[in-house]
């Protein structure tokens, strides 16, 4: 009998992730799924109309290596709408298979071994493995938490850097806390590169989930940091198509042309006819100028909610998520309080304990909210006995 060949694994720490076993449970128990963070509805049918009109036209075969010109160019003109940074579609924006892929390949093609990547926690789970196919080392300074919900300690994240650093991650709005940097936050993560080699890779995929009249500070609008910053979004999350993983990558030429270098042998491209689709349905601004308020309106009626439980509400300025406090209904660990909430209560949600290297028993859960109304209303109606 032969033996299996042996292989040595190069993430030894990654099991499977919560989310899939918090929506097996879900699925198992019959709960209302507020783990895990993707719509409930369905996308503009005008979007799908204008995939399947290129689908028809023929244009189903490889497109070029950074993307289709006509997307390219769309993205450089909303980016310039928006924040008032021009990016050369020819040599500065590349079109990725989802922001998972634009920040695998902006590490990977900036991150050499031995280098030091500062991670803010809590983080997205994709980050750190990232940083370590790369062979670099993560290097973690902890959101603090307060009256007024996560913010980011600048001042140590400046202790935190070393002759070794060789980039800082950022997230904002923020998964999973659903805080947004403000302007005076992306001045001090300035003042600590200036002067430096460092790189910025800034996760924007939530830049149209911006609440209360806050604009989205992207670091695009920094004319310092735009320099040194690899800029991801995802049309997933903007148009509700979280599942045809389709982003882009917006940074200065000299570090497209090394990103490029990896994408092109990471995926080499992103399917045809949905980024002509995308292409088409960009000229109408509507649907991500309205998003904002789309979002809010659910975030209000959720939050309006969870007054009447014993649940403590944080602040939710971006995204499509909810953190709340459940000290006043259990001592559990944030994994078994998500257990027993989706078993007992008939509702999922994620510990945020989870978006830490080595788990954080801080008392939070995340809920997203970026579901119908009517599942938000049974959410609500179940949690009310809490």
């Amino acid at each position: 009998m032969s033996t299996p060949a042996n292989i040595v694994t190069k993430l030894p720490k990654v099991g499977t992730t919560i989310f899939t076993v918090m929506s097996a449970l879900a699925s198992e128990k019959g709960a209302v799924n507020l783990g895990q963070g993707f719509p409930d509805f369905n996308c503009d049918p005008a979007l799908v109309q204008a995939v399947t009109n290129a689908m028809q036209d023929g244009l189903n075969q490889y497109p070029p290596m950074a993307g289709v010109q006509v997307l390219r160019e769309a993205i450089a003109d909303k980016v310039e709408k928006l924040y008032g940074r021009r990016y050369d579609p020819a040599s500065e924006i590349t079109v990725t298979a989802g922001a998972t892929q634009g920040i695998l390949t902006s590490v990977l093609c900036a991150v050499h071994a031995g280098d030091e990547v500062i991670v803010i926690e809590p983080a997205y789970d994709c980050y750190v493995p990232a940083i370590e196919l790369a062979g670099g080392i993560p290097v973690f300074v902890q959101m603090e938490v307060g009256v007024h919900g996560y913010s980011i300690p600048w001042d140590k994240v400046k202790a935190a850097v070393t002759p070794k650093t060789r980039m800082i991650m950022v997230n904002t709005p923020h998964n999973p806390t659903g805080s947004v940097l403000k302007a005076a936050d992306v001045q001090a993560l300035a003042d600590i590169v200036r002067g430096t080699d460092i790189l910025v890779l800034s996760d924007e995929v939530y830049e149209h989930m911006v609440y209360d009249g806050r604009p989205h500070e992207s670091l695009a609008r920094h004319p310092e940091l735009s320099q040194r910053t690899f800029i991801n979004s995802s049309f997933g999350k903007t148009y509700h198509v979280t599942g045809w993983k389709v982003g882009f990558v917006a940074a200065p030429a000299a570090m497209t042309a090394e990103f490029r270098k990896v994408h092109q042998f990471n995926v080499f491209t992103v399917n045809t006819p949905v980024q002509y689709g995308l292409a088409a349905y960009m000229k109408d601004p509507a649907p991500y100028l309205d998003l904002p308020a789309f979002y809010q309106h659910k975030r209000d009626l959720f939050r309006d909610g969870l007054k009447n439980t014993r649940f403590e509400l944080l602040p939710s300025e971006g995204t499509y998520f909810q953190c709340v406090k459940y000290g006043a209904i259990s001592d559990l660990s944030e994994a078994e309080f998500c257990k027993w909430l989706t078993t007992e209560i008939g509702v999922a949600a994620i510990p945020v304990s989870a978006f830490y290297n080595t788990p954080k028993e801080s008392g939070i859960v995340r809920f997203c909210f970026a579901k119908k109304d009517e599942t938000l209303r049974l959410a609500l109606d179940r949690l009310a006995k809490l």
